[in-house]
């Protein structure tokens, strides 16, 4: 019983953890825990701890009201520096620029849902335009 029990402490921390700056009262799930395929949507953020862009996004994603609204209809997907998958065509995008923010559905890229930016198609700067593409995600 006690083994169960620092089982379930232990899986409780590390989900409680997923957000890692993005917001924590996000369900957030980790990469290697979830099959895109299977989800009816997913939007995954792809992130660096280092990267002064990904700092400043992140608390605009965890206090937006609208964003953690639209999570419900996504299984959101939380990747930071080194669990990025090397050699991932699903996750290249246009290029290795971070923050990439990336929506698909059944596992298809959703690759009309973009930032706008013909440059830098899955790079996000702003809350309003995450929760604007997670719309027309959802849309879809």
């Amino acid at each position: 019983m006690l083994t169960l029990l620092a089982l379930f402490s232990v899986t409780a921390i590390a989900a409680a953890g997923n957000g890692r700056g993005f917001g924590d009262d996000i369900d957030w799930k980790l990469l290697a825990d979830t099959d895109i395929a299977a989800s009816d949507l997913t939007m995954v953020v792809i992130h660096k701890s280092w990267c002064g862009a990904c700092k400043s996004l992140g608390p605009q994603v965890a206090a937006d009201p609208k964003i953690k609204e639209l999570s419900a209809k996504f299984t959101m997907v939380n990747v930071i520096d080194d669990e990025e998958p090397e050699g991932d065509a699903r996750f290249a995008g246009d290029g290795g620029y971070i923050p990439r923010v990336f929506f698909y559905s059944k596992g298809k890229l959703l690759d009309s849902v973009t930032s706008g930016n013909d440059q830098y198609k899955y790079y996000f700067s702003s809350a309003e335009a995450v929760a604007s593409a997670m719309e027309k995600a959802a849309a879809q």
